[in-house]
């Protein structure tokens, strides 16, 4: 297998731990010091499910023999796709106490993106629940099992078929043996939003990660009294660090698992359970809004509300405290690093014109114009970065790797973003063709090589449309080769193509050309540019 590693220069990775923000522990050590110390205390509800962090440390523990006995060795890689549920914590530390490794995919995500995960990855085993929001999860795992040729297992939470069954797993087995894990080691594996194709891998370390969260618990409040709603999936990167899943372990606080986000689903379960904290992208953010103002459930539990993912916009934003009731925190960040965060004390022009400062002072951060020169303060550019918990490399691809990262280790973040008093920072877009739809990244590359498999078309760009829902849409501009295809026809076919529902065009335009240059040259983004200012001109936007 090609290791996976992360590492800093030696002088950057002693300064990290001679000023405590790299403390030397595991997360398979972290939940064992949490199980001892709030043995009874409520860790995770789901549903009908209430454990104990003492039963969470038990089941992980069962966990790991369950994956030690299948023959998986420390180091090896499992894919881990599932949804908000108990099992998810249980899963996911018997990973860490066996000293392997969880490659995070999300609950939408198909065959196209899961195969790709797994083989990026070189994982040995896969983890997917029955069935979700209809979908059978077990039919996927038999096709990326016959595309996969390391992947040696599944194990199936709920009906397992001919797979394993997650209910009985470890049942019986030896207690798996310490685990060999480092605190420099590589934790987990995130995933990139895809600025270019389908997404890089992203190799978290335990100290880096565990810096961001403990971080993350000071700045967010979270204690051992707070209630964490998990609204969105939580194997994205805002709902598992930010503080997060992780963040309540970390601070003995209670996980309550939300199967849906809509209100109709979170508002019970924030009377119920008493939730304090809860983080949701801004379409979410506006359809809490909506339905607070006829909400027969208390929400009085609720004291802040994180909105990150994607810019939530200053109207939006000031209505958050008069009609929730509770603090907006804004959160800006990346699963390669950087994370900034709005203060809960900040004045309330800050929490709602900014999307935060940066988590720790030894974030370093530029903002250069596309020449590489430095801007004044005020001013938009491109956001780099570097520090104790941003990534120096994706895993195993190098044209990435010199594309992202500067010879000094900043990362090219992507970002266009303005800095203002205090070092807060307020999003203006991005530089790159991707779009953000409701914190959902796309890569337009991605999707027009999906769209020029269609017989019926011959040239396609992809370009995001501001939209007041999502944030961003999708539009697809298709040069058609003989018949136009009907928009519907197109969507439709797209679906079938195993790529996760996110990806499908918002909208499609059919045109009979492209511009291109006297030599018949096009830059892409050049065209990118030009068909989405000629859409929002037709459409009447500035």
């Amino acid at each position: 297998m090609i290791p996976l590693r992360q590492e800093w220069p030696a002088q950057a990775a002693e300064r990290y731990r001679a000023r405590g923000l790299w403390q030397g522990q595991t997360f398979a050590e972290l939940l064992a010091e949490q199980a001892e110390r709030f043995a009874d205390r409520l860790a995770v509800v789901a549903g009908d499910q209430r454990w104990t962090y003492a039963e969470l440390a038990a089941r992980a523990e069962q966990a790991a023999s369950g994956f030690v006995a299948l023959g998986l060795a420390p180091g090896d890689r499992v894919l881990v796709q599932l949804p908000n549920m108990a099992e998810f914590l249980s899963v996911v530390f018997g990973l860490f106490r066996a000293g392997l490794v969880p490659v995070f995919s999300l609950p939408a995500h198909r065959l196209t993106e899961v195969t790709h995960f797994a083989r990026k990855s070189e994982a040995a085993a896969l983890v997917v629940c029955e069935r979700h929001e209809g979908f059978d999860y077990r039919d996927l795992a038999r096709a990326v099992q016959a595309e996969v040729p390391t992947l040696h297992h599944v194990v199936v939470v709920g009906e397992p078929d001919e797979f394993i069954g997650f209910g009985s797993f470890g049942k019986g087995q030896p207690a798996a043996p310490p685990a060999p894990s480092k605190p420099t080691d590589v934790a987990l594996v995130q995933i990139s939003g895809g600025s270019t194709g389908l997404s890089k891998l992203i190799p978290r370390t335990h100290d880096d990660y565990l810096y961001s969260i403990r971080a993350s618990n000071a700045i967010c409040g979270l204690t051992e009294d707070s209630v964490y709603l998990a609204a969105l999936p939580v194997a994205h990167n805002f709902p598992m660090s930010s503080p997060g899943i992780f963040g309540a372990i970390c601070a003995g606080a209670t996980i309550v698992m939300a199967p849906a986000p809509s209100p109709d689903v979170a508002f019970p379960l924030i009377e119920r359970e008493g939730v304090t904290i809860t983080g949701l992208v801004p379409p979410l953010a506006l359809l809490w809004l909506r339905a607070a103002a006829k909400a027969k459930h208390d929400l009085s539990s609720l004291q802040v509300l994180q909105v990150g993912g994607a810019k939530f916009m200053p109207e939006a934003a000031r209505r958050v405290r008069p009609e929730l009731g509770c603090t907006l925190q804004q959160v800006f960040g990346m699963a390669e690093g950087l994370v900034n965060y709005t203060r809960l004390d900040d004045p309330e022009e800050i929490i709602v014109e900014t999307q935060g400062r940066p988590i720790s002072e030894d974030d370093e951060i530029l903002i250069l114009d596309d020449a590489g020169n430095p801007v004044p303060e005020g001013e938009a550019g491109n956001l780099l970065t570097r520090g104790p918990y941003t990534i120096r490399g994706y895993h195993d691809d190098a044209a990435a790797n010199a594309r992202a990262f500067t010879e000094d280790g900043f990362y090219r973040t992507g970002d266009v973003v303005k800095r203002v008093a205090g070092g807060y920072l307020v999003v203006q877009g991005r530089a790159s063709d991707h779009i953000n739809r409701a914190g959902e990244k796309i890569s337009a590359e991605e999707i027009e090589d999906h769209l020029l498999a269609h017989p019926q078309v011959f040239d396609a760009a992809v370009v995001s449309i501001p939209d007041q829902f999502l944030g961003e849409r999708s539009c697809a501009f298709i040069v058609p080769d003989g018949d136009p295809p009907k928009a519907p026809e197109i969507k439709a076919w797209m679906r079938g193509r195993d790529i996760a529902a996110f990806k499908v065009p918002d909208q499609i335009v059919i045109v009979e050309s492209f511009a291109t240059t006297a030599v018949g040259k096009i830059s892409r983004k050049e065209l990118r540019a030009k068909l989405r200012a000629q859409l929002l001109e037709s459409e009447g936007k500035p």
